[in-house]
């Protein structure tokens, strides 16, 4: 399934539908210097340049009306030294194909997010990340970073070589340059064993110290208009490996989690006055389970069912507060949610637009099916998570802009002062960019 749509108009549009582009030309390198050449010609032509992923933000920061870069083609594993614990890949190769040659090696990364559609560039620079007490973000996984820069030169990066870059490139959000290929500290290939139970609302708040504290992984959905919860527990296991077992996965993967998942959302949608009543079955549709396999099948699951997502870090000690005062709001206004809320967390890094930057924190995503109204709940959902000096999820929906970021991030100024050194031209803004870094 193809996640970008490029029509015969030359439109652009991404994963969920909502931000569209028509560049004035789109190009697929097949090489650095093909790139490279590409940035220049652009500056001599006096145009944007932007590089798409799969499309996987449901933020306009890769739109562009001027030259689009497709990096399908530069793919595939560069090198991968064993001695070192680190795979350099191409930027523009997906999650789900790293995954799986990495496994083919006996190799895995540390952690992950829950989707592996997206390309390794994409989902670094926005700050993809999963759910750990040690580990979450894939950018703060990064040792090394190579980038295309306004001028065309190629930078490369890492802890030892230009690290003030490698501070803010690691998540840039492609405002300092096209990245052309990453460097992952990896480890040897290990299992993790899944517990996945249903669990109230109130005993979840109420243990979460606890239940985050015992997990290397732990997390959460909440089902609104319900009281019920399903959690997860991924912890490191000796084996045997005991794979979810073909059936079952079909009946809880694909046919409940996206098939009547999807079909109950199209119902929702025409007739929101079921939603409620949908919730309380789907909350309780899916059963405890546990299972033991390698990292990429435990962490990530298919999304079949498209949605609109808006996602805030709060300081995880503001978690049970900011989430009570969620359900309060849902609960008191006349909102139908039918998307599970999502609950994460994330150790502090020292990535300076990291969402974890230098906090311990938590992520609450709350999402809507596609083609459902989604500004009334995420208006209300926002105003909440700023309260608790939020961070929004730099590839979701949000409405906030630079003045803002300059009091939640410390290092704001860091990471736009080494824009206005590295494209000072503003040869890959956008207006996405201009929000929320200020022009």
């Amino acid at each position: 399934m193809s996640t970008t749509v490029s029509g015969k108009s030359g439109t652009w549009r991404n994963w969920a539908g909502n931000v569209t582009a028509r560049p004035v030309r789109e190009v697929a390198p097949a090489s650095v210097e093909e790139l490279s050449a590409a940035v220049r010609k652009a500056a001599d032509d006096g145009l944007k340049v932007k590089a798409v992923g799969t499309g996987h933000s449901f933020t306009a920061a890769a739109a562009t009306d001027g030259v689009l870069i497709r990096p399908q083609l530069l793919t595939g594993i560069r090198r991968i030294d064993r001695e070192a614990g680190t795979v350099t890949v191409e930027a523009g190769t997906p999650l789900k194909r790293l995954n799986v040659a990495l496994a083919r090696e006996g190799l895995s990364l540390t952690n992950m997010g829950d989707i592996m559609e997206q390309t390794v560039s994409g989902a670094t620079s926005t700050g993809t990340h999963g759910t750990g007490r040690d580990s979450a973000s894939i950018a703060a996984q990064i040792k090394g970073l190579e980038l295309v820069t306004a001028d065309g030169s190629v930078l490369t990066c890492s802890e030892t070589e230009n690290p003030d870059v490698f501070a803010a490139a690691r998540i840039g959000i492609g405002a300092l340059g096209i990245v052309t290929a990453i460097t992952f500290s990896v480890e040897p290939i290990f299992l993790l064993t899944a517990r996945e139970e249903p669990m109230t609302f109130d005993k979840v708040t109420a243990d979460f110290d606890a239940l985050f504290t015992e997990n290397e992984h732990f997390e959460f959905y909440w089902f609104p208009h319900t009281g019920n919860c399903n959690t997860k527990r991924n912890n490191r296991s000796a084996g045997p490996e005991k794979p979810v077992g073909q059936l079952s996965g079909w009946i809880e993967d694909e046919f409940l989690s996206n098939g009547v998942f999807h079909a109950a959302n199209l119902l929702g949608r025409a007739a929101p006055a079921t939603i409620p009543t949908i919730a309380k079955i789907s909350s309780r549709a899916l059963s405890a389970r546990t299972y033991t396999d390698i990292p990429y099948k435990v962490f990530t699951s298919p999304r079949r069912v498209r949605f609109v997502e808006m996602e805030y870090a709060v300081p995880r000690a503001a978690l049970v507060e900011t989430l009570r005062e969620l359900k309060t709001m849902v609960d008191r206004s006349s909102l139908r949610v039918s998307f599970p809320v999502e609950v994460r967390t994330a150790p502090a890094d020292d990535i300076a637009l990291s969402t974890a930057s230098g906090r311990d924190s938590a992520y609450i995503a709350v999402h809507m099916f596609r083609g459902t109204p989604y500004q009334a709940y995420f208006t209300a959902a926002e105003r909440i998570f700023t309260a608790h000096e939020g961070r929004p999820h730099w590839g979701k929906v949000h409405t906030r802009g630079a003045e803002y970021f300059a009091k939640v991030y410390p290092r704001f100024g860091e990471f736009t002062a080494l824009r206005d050194r590295l494209d000072p031209d503003r040869r890959f803004a956008n207006d996405y960019l201009r929000r929320v870094l200020g022009s």
